[in-house]
């Protein structure tokens, strides 16, 4: 078992969070209030039930439309820093080590901005969360590009451009039916030939065909969310045997690695329950299984509180978690001996000490 107190102070790896799915309640009024945006409640903490009951609704498409607010408010460069700098102070005071963290820039250009005056916000902004934060954090850019817009061999470019300045991959997200990613395979195409890392939303609230032109037609490294995984495993839980289909056991045989949200996942409808969500089997068919954010948010989330729900729902304990953030971390877009410092470095030594006081 493990204690809240140590779930929180547990190193933990986060590879799949939204920039503007995390503001701060609080910064989101108060940025509004500057540029005279109108929010559907005045209160720091009603405009964050409202979110979260916004989000609740079953639907990707009704869960996206949140975003419009926080979007809204991150318009010129010095909101951007500032969204970036408490992003990072949250994730270290809730004990991520390593964070990834998406955004599409071309969201950001409203306020005349240029797609590399975001970016460099961004990394300004990093840079300051990094360095005043309350626990060590490493922090980097996923660059988003938007799967129903044409502008993604551009932010694919730009990703590439910044790779050496805080950028680590690509990202393509938004309303997976009707936009599959093979619309934008001249940049994936482009990111393999530049050696780049790229991620791609799949698998969420559309099923097989999308992780499977996400892996074998774009060549995603890993897979954001790819909860529907578990459409192409056959599992009898009176004899606890499972069948993998040809894609099912490509994924877990190549190790491709599942960026998976619980709670934004009953949130969107890909699961009913934390107790029903395939993570539970996926991991126990040790599939590359990461616990991830999504959008702390709109979820009401963190990853102290993830982890929390998956202990309650599975009975993890300490073993389980010390497992899931290595996974995340030789899954990371970070060169390996950066990966393999963080590992040997802090995981690992936390988590012999902790499981040796378990004992």
């Amino acid at each position: 078992m493990i204690t809240p107190e140590q779930l929180s102070a547990a190193p933990k790896v986060l590879l799949h969070d939204h920039l503007d799915g995390g503001v701060r309640p609080e910064t989101v009024l108060e940025l509004a209030k500057e540029i005279g945006h109108v929010l559907p409640r005045s209160d720091a903490g009603e405009l964050g039930e409202w979110f979260v009951e916004s989000a609740d609704s079953g639907s990707l498409e009704r869960y996206l439309e949140t975003f419009e607010h926080t979007v809204a408010v991150m318009q010129d460069a010095e909101a951007i820093k500032r969204v970036a700098s408490e992003c990072v102070q949250d994730l270290a005071a809730d004990g991520v080590v390593y964070a990834e963290v998406r955004y599409a820039p071309e969201q950001h250009l409203n306020g005349g901005l240029s797609l590399e005056g975001v970016v460099d916000a961004v990394r300004e902004g990093f840079e300051h969360g990094m360095a005043t934060a309350e626990r060590p954090i490493v922090a980097r850019q996923l660059l988003t590009a938007m799967r129903h817009k044409a502008r993604s061999m551009e932010i694919a470019q730009l990703a590439v451009a910044y790779r050496d300045d805080g950028v680590v991959g690509f990202d393509i997200a938004g309303a997976e039916a009707g936009y599959p990613p093979t619309r934008h395979l001249d940049a994936f195409e482009y990111l393999q030939r530049e050696n780049a890392h790229f991620t791609i939303h799949a698998g969420e609230a559309f099923g097989l065909p999308s992780i499977w032109q996400a892996i074998q037609w774009c060549g995603a490294d890993r897979l954001g969310h790819g909860v529907r995984i578990i459409d192409d495993i056959n599992y009898d839980p009176d004899t606890g045997k499972a069948d993998l289909g040809l894609l099912a056991a490509y994924v877990r045989d190549r190790r491709i690695p599942l960026e998976m949200c619980p709670s934004s996942n009953l949130q969107t409808g890909a699961a009913e329950s934390i107790a029903d969500h395939p993570i539970g089997l996926l991991a126990e068919l040790r599939f590359r299984v990461t616990v991830n954010t999504d959008n702390r948010l709109m979820s009401g989330t963190s990853m102290s509180r993830e982890l929390t729900l998956l202990a309650e729902a599975f009975d993890y304990g300490l073993a389980d978690f010390r497992w899931f953030a290595i996974n995340a971390m030789k899954s990371a877009f970070l060169p390996f001996d950066e990966r393999l410092a963080i590992i040997d470095q802090i995981i690992k030594p936390w988590y012999a000490e902790a499981l040796t006081e378990a004992k």
